[in-house]
């Protein structure tokens, strides 16, 4: 009987609606540890349910599905799904904000999608584009209290939350995809206001966070997801956070100025991250998992476990019957429609 194998450090994606022989390799290496799928991987949600269970079969063991559902620009599933609106819109309509959470999650996890990555835990400071309107507010106690709230309905339909991107990236102008944004602060007005988010969903029981690729000179010299001093003092010891933390994607541009995909997979994990996410670069994504040792680690496993979504236990059609669904369906597509 061939061994099941554990969930590895590595999460990588797929070019299209269907698998590769060479894709059902890569899954099935014991590096690799989880899926996520893009735009490019959905066509509707008969599509992409039969794509997961694809994903499923090719890998001999423990796998987890994610995707960027936060809605608003970041919506990956769209057609025959509901179109939230972005995260800023719940500061007028606070009492969205729970129900707009278990129906993102509710309508993932019946096609078979473990996690989503959000909700953006990130203070909207005016000066950020690519946060923006992810964010849930300019004012922190509000943001915390609408992620806190989103996040309990994730939680309520059956899906854990990975907050992002600690310790905050509001508050610079340039996009992490593109180069590695500077936040000149100290550690005191970070502490004051972008942690607090952070700091009262771990208390809650968050179960995953994303670093940022943003350095903060005054701080530590390593973008955060590099830093053993973001990552191990401020978030495991000082904050007490014990769920997965995850890499932002070793693609982007502001991972690049640590060394090749190699190096910034083994930083990142040497740092304290349990998975990292190497996207859009297949030729990357094989390299970053046939350099990284094979190494069992129970910690890790335990942590990537609780990011299983409760799947499969209502699908698609039967979720549309109930009237929970409906309602609020319909309530944001008039808002998506208003």
């Amino acid at each position: 009987m061939t061994q099941k194998l554990p969930f590895g450090p590595v999460m990588i994606d797929v070019a299209g609606l269907t698998l590769t022989a060479e894709e059902k390799e890569k899954i099935n290496h014991p590096n690799t540890g989880a899926i996520i799928l893009f735009s490019r991987n959905y066509q509707d949600p008969q599509q992409v349910s039969a794509l997961i269970t694809e994903i499923r079969a090719a890998r001999q063991g423990d796998i987890l599905i994610a995707v960027d559902q936060e809605g608003g620009r970041v919506q990956r599933f769209q057609n025959g799904f509901t179109r939230l609106p972005p995260a800023a819109f719940f500061a007028e309509h606070p009492e969205l904000a729970l129900d707009a959470g278990w129906l993102m999650a509710a309508e993932l996890l019946s096609v078979g999608v473990d996690f989503s990555f959000a909700p953006v835990l990130d203070i909207d400071c005016g000066v950020s584009e690519v946060i923006g309107n992810r964010s849930f507010a300019t004012d922190q106690h509000l943001a915390t209290q609408l992620a806190s709230d989103f996040r309990a309905g994730m939680n309520e339909a059956g899906m854990a939350a990975t907050g992002k991107h600690f310790p905050g990236h509001g508050a610079v102008a340039l996009d992490s995809h593109l180069t590695l944004p500077v936040d000149e602060r100290d550690l005191a007005s970070i502490r004051a206001k972008d942690l607090l988010p952070f700091k009262e969903l771990i208390m809650e029981g968050l179960e995953g966070i994303m670093p940022a690729h943003v350095v903060y000179p005054n701080i530590a010299p390593e973008a955060a997801g590099f830093s053993p001093f973001w990552l191990q003092e401020i978030l495991r010891d000082e904050l007490g956070f014990d769920g997965v933390i995850f890499s932002d994607d070793l693609s982007m541009e502001g991972a690049a100025s640590v060394g090749d995909f190699p190096a910034r997979a083994k930083l990142a994990i040497a740092a304290g991250c349990d998975m990292v996410l190497v996207c859009n670069n297949p030729a990357a994504a094989t390299q970053v998992l046939e350099s990284l040792p094979v190494t069992e680690n129970p910690k890790r496993e335990q942590r990537l476990s609780a990011m299983k979504g409760r799947i499969n236990t209502t699908t698609l059609p039967e979720l549309q019957q109930l009237s929970y669904w409906q309602h609020l369906s319909q309530t944001f597509r008039e808002i998506a429609n208003a």
